[in-house]
């Protein structure tokens, strides 16, 4: 088990722009582009998600500390804190870890030739969402089986949600003959659509225009996409209380995320256009009537303006919430950069509109505080394993990511609920 263990972390550490290349490329082979073409296709995905990376990375390493900032200022009285990423880390803590990957990529196989799936996920990194689910039953009933059973319900739904939301990724977001199966993204769109129709029907609300096309036609240069990320970045920054220098250089790197992402994510759909190409005529010619979706990491969303500024916006009003909400013990903190991610498909769903998305991420969110907060002891106990030092004035551990993830919630609830029978 511990040489599995030092193999995945060793797949893990080479990361997705060293993985997705060599993935594109077998890909590639196996439906009959050539080796020329399928490797030219893998360098270039791989430089495309090196691109993402680092504008995700400039995205995090600013929201991250402003956002906290705007915490500390506040001065919230909250006894559960928001651990963030680190959730990742308690996910490959535990025991169940070594052994998940594989299952997980057979399952993934398994489905997709007994047509339960059209999503071929070839995001590794992302089946920590997968593990986590594993790891919260086995905290729960220190079961290893029930803890598989738990890892392969959550990816069967991540699947699933990946496959009916695709034709959307490709309408609303121009990723043709691609799906979005992270797990964080996939969690937060059955509420996010169900919300998002009922805020559809409120009279005046549902007239209401404000998707980024048409914001930047009612206000012109102020209405580009890195003048919106500009502006939110500079109100962000006043929020946190920054120095007039610290407040424009917030307000730029915003500005930059929402200019340099949906070109980077061009970069990658150069390489992987030929790769979906080749999918689609092999399918046509061997199996009529069949589609196959190459699963990648939902980063390639975040940077649509409408997604950007929806997760702005929704920044002070989480921490906001996080006051009001009675019952609610979460400190929102190392989450906070990571809101694009779930408001990807809400925003989808919503065609553009921030308005509404807005809305419905703002309800979405209140209910993740509960479900969080709910998590707290089991995700405390999970994080034991990952040496996780705890804040001072806190005595337990969550996340929105993760605690706060209604799939997860779902699985800690039917973990509980099983536990009498382990």
């Amino acid at each position: 088990m511990d040489k599995l263990m030092e193999i995945v972390q060793y797949i893990l550490g080479i990361g997705p722009t060293a993985i997705l290349p060599l993935a594109i490329l077998i890909i590639g082979l196996i439906f009959g582009t050539g080796f020329k073409k399928a490797f030219n296709s893998g360098i270039i995905i791989g430089i495309g998600f090196v691109g993402i990376s680092l504008v995700a990375n400039l995205l995090t390493s600013t929201l991250g500390p402003v956002a906290q900032q705007m915490v500390e200022r506040f001065g919230l009285n909250l006894t559960v804190i928001d651990a963030g990423w680190p959730a990742a880390a308690a996910a490959w803590a535990s025991p169940v870890a070594a052994i998940m990957i594989p299952i997980c990529l057979a399952v993934n196989l398994i489905m997709i030739f007994t047509k339960t799936t059209k999503t071929l996920d070839i995001d590794i990194w992302n089946y920590w969402h997968f593990i986590a689910a594993g790891a919260t039953g086995y905290i729960v009933t220190g079961s290893w089986w029930f803890a598989i059973l738990c890892a392969v319900l959550y990816e069967i739904v991540v699947l699933i949600v990946a496959d009916k939301t695709a034709p959307m990724v490709s309408e609303f977001y121009e990723l043709d003959g691609i799906s979005l199966p992270t797990g964080s993204t996939a969690a937060f769109a059955p509420l996010g659509y169900l919300i998002g129709k009922v805020v559809d029907k409120i009279p005046g609300i549902n007239s209401i225009k404000a998707d980024a096309e048409t914001i930047q036609k009612k206000f012109g240069i102020f209405g580009q996409p890195m003048m919106m990320g500009l502006i939110l970045g500079c109100i962000l920054g006043i929020l946190a209380g920054l120095d007039v220098g610290a407040i424009f250089k917030t307000g730029i790197s915003m500005g930059g995320v929402m200019l340099l992402m949906p070109r980077m994510v061009k970069i990658l759909m150069e390489g992987l256009i030929p790769i979906s190409e080749a999918v689609k005529t092999m399918l046509q010619k061997k199996y009529a009537g069949r589609e196959l979706y190459i699963g990648i990491d939902a980063a390639v969303s975040v940077g649509h303006p409408s997604v950007m500024a929806t997760a702005l916006i929704l920044v002070p009003i989480t921490i906001f919430l996080a006051v009001i909400l009675p019952g609610n013990k979460v400190l929102p903190f190392g989450d906070l950069a990571t809101i694009p991610f779930y408001m990807a498909f809400i925003v989808g769903f919503r065609k553009g509109n921030i308005v509404h998305s807005v809305i419905t991420g703002t309800i979405l969110i209140a209910i993740s505080l509960f479900m969080a907060t709910n998590f707290a002891e089991v995700h405390t106990a999970m994080m034991a394993n990952a040496d996780f030092n705890m804040p001072n004035g806190m005595t337990q551990i969550s996340s929105l990511d993760m605690g706060g993830n209604l799939f997860n919630w779902l699985i800690l609830k039917f973990a509980e609920l099983c536990k009498a029978f382990f």
